[in-house]
């Protein structure tokens, strides 16, 4: 045992090397292992800023991509406009072309109904008689009344005559024969009148100037000194329409032919 003591010391002093040796390894160990978290640590952030300037990148892209295609809108907005003012404007004056057709069209139509109008019948009255008449011999009669009323008696006969002639059938016949017959007398043409009167008389005897007719005819008379004739045209005036005033007359006219 002695020879054991002998080397205990020594013993004693490589454990002490050795258990000094052993808290310097570990620290060793501890150091790599740290380094290699840190180096992990570095890999994963390096890893993940790389995918963030990737990310940012590609966001990067995209938003240029959208501000591109804002651009793009922007612009083919701005053609849309610039088309729908050039349309709006083509339109207003399609429009306006569309209302000066129009216009012109009504100005056609109005020119042709006016010139269709000189050759359509009108209606018309005259003496409580109602007719259609063609315009030309609307025109005639009314033309030789004109004349009639201002006084120049051959124009207005000569007017009456040639409506009569060119429209037999007309339906101013009866009271063209009247006012005939009146334009006469005061031409003082008395024989032409009778005939005249007396024609219209036999054409229209219910007409609405017939007594005044009758009365016509006394004057007419009464001028060409017939006293006779004209009592008895009187007479037979007041026989048949007692109530008109032309009776009326033609009896105060008979008093001054006695």
């Amino acid at each position: 045992m002695t020879r054991w003591l002998k080397f205990l010391p020594a013993a004693l002093a490589l454990s002490g090397l050795w258990l000094s040796a052993v808290p310097a390894h570990a620290g060793v160990f501890d150091d790599d292992e740290a380094r290699k978290a840190i180096l992990e640590l570095r890999s994963k952030q390096a890893q993940t800023e790389t995918m963030l300037r990737t990310r940012l990148q590609e966001l990067a892209d995209q938003v240029q991509q959208l501000q591109r295609g804002l651009l793009d809108l922007n612009s083919q907005n701005e053609q849309l406009r610039a088309e729908m003012a050039r349309m709006r404007g083509q339109e207003e004056q399609m429009l306006r072309d569309l209302s000066e057709v129009q216009r012109r069209q009504k100005d056609i139509q109005a020119g042709v109904d006016e010139r269709m109008k000189k050759f359509e019948p009108q209606p018309v009255s005259v003496d409580g008689k109602d007719f259609s008449a063609d315009p030309e011999e609307k025109k005639l009669y009314d033309d030789a009344m004109a004349s009639l009323r201002n006084g120049d008696f051959d124009k207005a006969a000569g007017g009456l005559q040639n409506l009569m002639k060119r429209y037999p059938s007309s339906g101013y016949t009866d009271s063209a024969r009247y006012w005939l017959g009146n334009a006469q007398y005061g031409l003082r043409q008395y024989k032409d009148a009778i005939v005249t009167f007396k024609a219209f008389l036999a054409g229209a005897p219910e007409h609405v100037r017939a007594p005044e007719g009758w009365l016509a005819v006394a004057n007419c008379q009464a001028e060409m000194k017939d006293n006779k004739s004209a009592r008895r045209t009187l007479e037979d005036l007041i026989k048949q329409f007692p109530k008109s005033e032309a009776a009326q007359a033609a009896k105060e006219r008979l008093v001054s032919l006695k």
